[in-house]
């Protein structure tokens, strides 16, 4: 194999691996801006927040239903993925569910915002929560069990009734600054907990 062909095939991996950085980064910016603003934001709000052009942002998400979409996507994944390193780095397994659900609830409150655009295509937004349920609650019942097995927190209550209810809390905050729902989140966690 030639320098060349060796400097190639190093230099593929290495473009895949800033666009799909490049692509998280708009994503995130994206998100942040939906919480802010809205998913109504204009575009240059979140091309300015990513440090990218507008060109960018179209060229990744040629409709606004794309970019909404892939950041839900998006947010899901990442909630996904903490499950397992909170628990795997956690001091206890009610410590990593409690950090989990609170990713959740910030998830969970940009969500509702997503959730009102993507409701006028309701078979869309049927699959998207369908993703969202597939992806999450193993995640839950993975910390909710773990938390259980080491007797930290109550045996009577599912990792989906958590879920629920935690999405039940998560509902008031639109419009109504006064609502705290990462204050409630906390109470019903803290309720959870088995007393030592």
């Amino acid at each position: 194999m030639s320098d060349n062909e060796a400097d190639v095939r190093g230099a593929a991996p290495s473009k895949r691996a800033d666009a799909r950085r490049n692509k998280e980064t708009l994503l995130d910016a994206a998100a942040k801006v939906f919480v802010t603003s809205g998913v109504d934001a204009p575009v240059r709000d979140i091309a300015r927040e990513a440090g990218v052009g507008l060109g960018t942002i179209y060229r990744h998400f040629p409709t606004r239903a794309d970019l909404v979409i892939a950041v839900y996507r998006h947010q899901v994944e990442a909630c996904a993925e903490a499950g397992p390193a909170l628990l795997a780095g956690g001091v206890s397994p009610y410590a990593a569910l409690r950090e989990w659900i609170n990713l959740f609830v910030d998830f969970l409150v940009t969500k509702h915002g997503l959730a009102a655009v993507l409701r006028s295509d309701s078979a869309g937004f049927e699959a998207l929560h369908s993703y969202f349920l597939d992806r999450l609650l193993p995640v839950c019942a993975e910390l909710f069990d773990a938390a259980v097995a080491a007797g930290e927190v109550r045996s009577d209550l599912t990792a989906y009734e958590l879920m629920r209810g935690v999405g039940n809390l998560c509902a008031g905050v639109e419009g109504d600054e006064r609502y705290d729902a990462l204050r409630l989140v906390e109470v019903l966690i803290a309720g959870l907990r088995l007393p030592r």
